[in-house]
């Protein structure tokens, strides 16, 4: 039987201050990023879709979630304000690993691949400020895990 909701009985809950990036780095990513509308709930990306870029949470609430392949709920998050979404994908040039739906009313911005690789090039201390939210979010799972 499948789970119909991401955040009904995860396996693993991850801390939401896990995705929350440094300010200095969120003003350099505002920098190259566009508004995304989300008068309604919508999904920013979704597990398995080529990761196109990331996020910036700027107000608001994304649900953050993992679905094995029945169905059942591995992972669950909220997304805060200041937070990054799907930087490990688009890093890796992977699909993404989880799927962000944004609530009704929230404010976020994205970032394309191609921007924010030009960034991590450009500035290799925001580079490391993008590694420090990767390390932030390892920790979060594996801490989740026991």
């Amino acid at each position: 039987m499948k789970n119909s909701s991401p955040l009904a009985s995860p396996y693993v809950q991850l801390d939401p201050d896990a995705f929350i990036a440094d300010p200095q780095l969120i003003r350099a990513l505002e920098a190259r990023s566009t508004p995304v509308p989300c008068e309604f709930e919508r999904p920013l990306f979704r597990q398995g879709e080529p990761a196109v870029g990331i996020f910036i949470l700027h107000q608001g609430v994304v649900t953050l979630s993992m679905m094995s392949k029945d169905g059942h709920s591995l992972l669950a998050a909220q997304g805060r304000p200041g937070s990054i979404l799907g930087l490990p994908g688009a890093i890796s040039n992977e699909p993404y690993t989880i799927t962000a739906t944004a609530g009704a009313g929230t404010n976020v911005s994205f970032v394309g691949r191609h921007d924010l690789m030009a960034l991590m090039h450009a500035d290799p201390m925001m580079s490391i400020k993008m590694l420090q939210v990767l390390a932030a979010e390892v920790r979060s799972a594996r801490k989740a895990l026991y």
